[in-house]
């Protein structure tokens, strides 16, 4: 039974791994690029990470606490890594995408602008 449940989980970190692979070729811009790289890549190698701390822990019954560490860690810091180059590439004036409706950081950054110094 442990063998299915850890296949379950390799197979759908690969499987989200995959999309998130397809997402960076396939979207427009480096907005729906990051957002396909973080979302699903992330989700996926915390999957496979996931199946790895259960064999450890159940077939060969080591507590393996550095898999745990680096599950937190990805989780942590690749949302925050993606943020940080959406708002780079917003601040030095990459252009959405053309069918773009929405863009949220316009009007923080146009008040910033008109704000006196």
């Amino acid at each position: 039974m442990i063998e299915i449940i850890l296949s379950i989980f390799v197979i759908m970190g690969a499987f989200l791994s995959l999309l998130g692979s397809i997402g960076l070729i396939r979207f427009p811009d480096v907005y729906g690029r990051t957002h396909a790289a973080t979302k699903s890549a992330t989700l996926g190698v915390i999957s496979i990470m996931v199946a790895t701390f259960l064999f450890f822990l159940v077939v060969e019954g080591i507590f393996a606490g550095k898999i745990l560490l680096a599950i937190l860690f990805v989780f942590l810091t690749a949302p925050v890594a993606a943020m940080m180059v959406g708002r780079s590439a917003y601040r030095t004036g990459v252009p959405l995408w053309e069918k773009s409706v929405q863009d949220d950081l316009k009007e923080m950054y146009e008040k910033k602008m008109n704000e006196p110094q």
